[in-house]
């Protein structure tokens, strides 16, 4: 399956945020999003989502243009930057909600064995950012939209999810975005850089020095 994106106009309050833009992943590869704040990141997979309405949009998936939401069709897993799980759910019926293995998760993050019977406001906010990752990333989805995955949570948590990625890949379209481009690009098999409202496909780190996102000092 290959997922595509263009033709998108995208402003507010009369301000372009998006209006050159090219995206394209598919199965087996990663696709990584960079930018800085208010580049539209988080508007494109909103769009790609469904539940943000540019002017203007083409999406395609194998190249046929999609007739409707992808959120409607039930192939599409979303995971915002905000709260997804309301405070008073129980973790095992979060993890029957979405039809996700709790004893695979504890396999790979041992720590949480102690939250069988928790509920989400019982954890710390990185603790919540690293199970409502896992279920969406998980949930046997087509296509997959992590909107900055590793944010809030331990470097050691940001390894491992680095290790799932490379696996469910090999079966879905994943696509994400993150502040920290160093596991970006490590994770990502193609690259995307959002500047001025266009996307340019990044290949090297040094580039992203060229488009003035990094300071050459950071690479050195």
């Amino acid at each position: 399956m290959i997922l595509e994106i263009d033709s998108v106009e995208l402003e507010f309050d009369g301000k372009k945020i998006l209006y050159g833009i090219y995206v394209k992943s598919e199965i087996g590869k990663v696709t990584g999003i960079l930018g800085r704040n208010g580049s539209g990141k988080t508007c494109l997979l909103r769009i790609l989502f469904g539940d943000l309405q540019p002017k203007y949009k083409n999406i395609r998936i194998n190249g046929k243009c999609l007739p409707k939401p992808l959120y409607q069709n039930g192939t599409i897993g979303y995971l915002p930057q905000y709260p997804l799980l309301p405070k008073n759910t129980k973790l095992d019926l979060a993890f029957k909600l979405f039809d996700v293995s709790w004893p695979t998760f504890i396999s790979h993050f041992d720590g949480f064995k102690k939250y069988g019977n928790a509920r989400i406001k019982d954890l710390s906010s990185g603790e919540i950012r690293v199970i409502e990752a896992y279920l969406i990333l998980m949930s046997t989805k087509e296509i997959i939209l992590l909107d900055e995955p590793f944010s809030f949570i331990a470097p050691l948590f940001v390894e491992k999810f680095k290790a799932l990625i490379n696996e469910v890949k090999k079966t879905s379209i994943i696509i994400l975005t993150d502040h920290f481009y160093k596991d970006i690009m490590e994770v990502s098999d193609t690259t995307y850089l959002l500047k001025n409202g266009c996307s340019k496909e990044i290949v090297k780190k040094e580039e992203l020095v060229r488009e003035g996102y990094l300071n050459k000092r950071l690479i050195e």
